[in-house]
């Protein structure tokens, strides 16, 4: 595809309750959450944007899943060119394979950092007839998009490193946060991504956080307190004008949401 290696370009929700899960972030961010289909295992569904446009998919965790320990959470797809060989590259740095499958869509895996933050590689396989094809998941200004990623890291030096070797992600400028310490933007292929920094303890599993955008942050905060979600954080400005709030979906899947504060 047309992404270059090492690209956030698809974001999947692992969650407990499918059906709940399109009614939510339909009413939060506008996202058409398509149905079951009948019969197909595992229950897997497409995130549409109103312009057409895949921004995810939803998997609803089977009772193996939850008998693994497995909790609702939101996880990215980075980008590779060979899934065997970045696999083969992360467990030999410390990080962990939990599985790995081959779907028309391209050759997958589900691994960890060495801090254990989950996150899936991907080698994906484009369109025969649109082979220069390029995910579109990640905008750094479009609402219904992704339009940041956070990682709060168990260990953010390691974290800047591991990240750098794997996906080639650059850490240039960082902004301080007093006593939490630094906020590292990530810089990949001239643009900025996201950013990484340390853990506050007792803030629970460490996991990649998306921030979803919205017109208004104002009227989303609203319809996700209405619809059973529960803020943790926000609404707060951040740099360049833009308001965030973090939350959880009724299922306890973290995310955030960025955009204008709207009324």
């Amino acid at each position: 595809m047309g992404n270059p290696a090492g690209s956030f370009i698809w974001y999947e929700l692992m969650t407990s309750d499918a059906d709940a899960a399109m009614a939510f972030y339909g009413a939060v961010v506008g996202w058409a959450i398509s149905p079951r289909v009948i019969g197909a295992e595992p229950d897997y569904r497409h995130i549409t944007r109103r312009d057409g446009g895949h921004n995810g998919g939803v998997l609803q965790i089977t009772p193996e899943m939850e008998a693994r320990g497995v909790m609702p959470a939101w996880f990215p797809y980075l980008s590779v060119t060979d899934v065997d060989q970045a696999v083969k590259e992360i467990v030999a740095d410390g990080g962990h394979k939990v599985m790995e499958m081959t779907i028309p869509e391209g050759h997958i895996a589900l691994v960890s950092d060495p801090q254990s933050v989950p996150f899936y590689v991907m080698a994906p396989v484009p369109p025969a007839d649109r082979p220069d094809a390029a995910s579109d998941v990640f905008s750094p200004t479009e609402p219904q998009h992704v339009r940041w990623n956070e990682l709060a890291s168990p260990n953010l030096a390691a974290a800047r490193s591991f990240y750098s070797r794997h996906f080639g992600f650059a850490f240039n400028n960082s902004m301080p946060m007093g006593p939490l310490g630094d906020y590292c933007f990530i810089e990949h292929h001239g643009q900025v991504l996201g950013a990484i920094m340390q853990q506050p303890e007792g803030s629970g599993p460490a996991l990649w956080l998306p921030y979803i955008g919205v017109p208004s942050i104002a009227v989303a905060k609203a319809a996700l307190e209405s619809h059973g979600g529960t803020v943790l954080a926000g609404p707060m400005e951040v740099p360049g004008g833009d308001w965030i709030v973090v939350a959880t979906d009724p299922q306890g899947a973290r995310f955030g949401l960025v955009g204008p504060k709207g009324e």
